[in-house]
């Protein structure tokens, strides 16, 4: 042992290995606790969301029943009578609120966002992983991130004043001239302005665009060169290697990503009341005003602080509970579809061959 260690250690003293032992486990200790409350917080907010929407809307699941699910009138009742109680609930006279056109908006512009933007957003991933130069293929990608960041309310003014316009100009008359057969006729009927139902799924699938397309470039990176070089040398084509290989390798992770961007379609509050017309009322056609769950809450909250009995707010905050139940029913239903499609996928190419 050299002199300069000899002296280390004695001058720190014979404890010396004993310290150090117990200044590794207290790190341990604070390692441990650190990371068990950061996987505890997000599952205990989740459960702190719940509770507090269940008390608050308790009394109006009392009140409105299975007919919150299925009733299609939305009526505050009269503020300025004097309050009712029916079953112990205390609430305006003649409130009566039904659910059921905030229900389908949420999901049928949802859905017109996905059946719009996926498509999209994975063939962009596509065209800029294999086909554009690398420089170009980072500008491009930076562009996609940027977009991804952009605030919602930037995006809802944009399709209000000028692309929703646009839309009911150019393009709305055009699909009306589509032949008139299933499924293609729900093109048929008045396009309105630009504020409705097929502009706001166009503008959620602007919206989730950057963020699938994003996460499919970064998955597609990772496959292995020499795995679609070697599908390649086996004389498949560039389509047939991709869906034969590459997407056999990232199917898993799109999956993922089609679920975030969902979550964000199914959530986003500001663009879509501002482009859909924010309607209490079923869509007439592909084109109607309508609304959604969160649109509906961010343009009622207002006008139900003007209810004495507080039951309009109890109300929105049922609405807020079906929301999430649909969110989280969302999300169990994609973790299943990732476990399946995740079988078998450990050696893609020899599951397509």
């Amino acid at each position: 042992m050299s002199e300069s260690k000899k002296t280390a250690q004695l001058a720190a003293g014979p404890n010396a290995p004993e310290r150090e032992r117990s200044l590794h486990g207290l790190a341990q200790r604070l390692l441990r606790i650190a990371t068990t409350t950061s996987a505890v917080i997000p599952l205990g907010a989740l459960v702190a969301m719940v509770i507090v929407l269940l008390i608050e809307a308790l009394p109006a699941i009392r009140y409105n029943g299975w007919g919150f699910l299925t009733g299609t009138q939305w009526n505050l009742g009269s503020f300025y009578s004097p309050p009712v109680r029916t079953g112990g609930v205390l609430h305006p006279p003649d409130a009566n609120y039904g659910a059921l056109p905030l229900i389908l908006g949420t999901l049928e512009t949802s859905a017109i966002a996905v059946i719009v933007g996926f498509p999209v957003a994975v063939g962009a991933a596509i065209f800029i992983v294999e086909k554009l130069p690398r420089v170009l293929s980072g500008l491009v990608g930076l562009v996609l991130e940027i977009l991804a960041g952009i605030p919602s309310v930037v995006i809802g003014l944009f399709g209000v004043f000028t692309f929703g316009p646009w839309l009911a100009r150019t393009i709305y008359p055009a699909l009306s001239h589509l032949p008139n057969v299933p499924p293609l006729d729900i093109f048929r009927g008045d396009h309105g302005y630009g504020q409705g139902l097929l502009s706001a799924g166009i503008i959620l699938a602007a919206m989730i665009i950057p963020i699938i397309a994003a996460t499919a470039r970064d998955l597609l990176r990772q496959v292995p060169e020499a795995t679609r070089e070697g599908a390649e040398a086996l004389g498949m084509t560039s389509s047939e290697v991709f869906f034969t290989v590459q997407f056999r390798w990232i199917r898993t992770g799109v999956i993922g990503a089609l679920v975030l961007g969902l979550g964000r379609a199914l959530g986003e509050t500001i663009a879509v009341a501002l482009v859909s017309g924010s309607t209490l009322q079923l869509a007439h056609n592909i084109y109607g005003s309508t609304t959604t769950i969160a649109a509906a809450i961010v343009t009622l909250l207002d006008s139900s602080q003007s209810d004495p009995t507080g039951f309009s707010t109890r109300t929105l905050s049922e609405a807020a509970l079906v929301l999430l139940v649909i969110t989280l029913a969302v999300n169990v239903a994609a973790r299943l579809l990732v476990r399946r499609s995740a079988r078998g996928a450990a050696l893609p190419v020899g599951v397509g061959f």
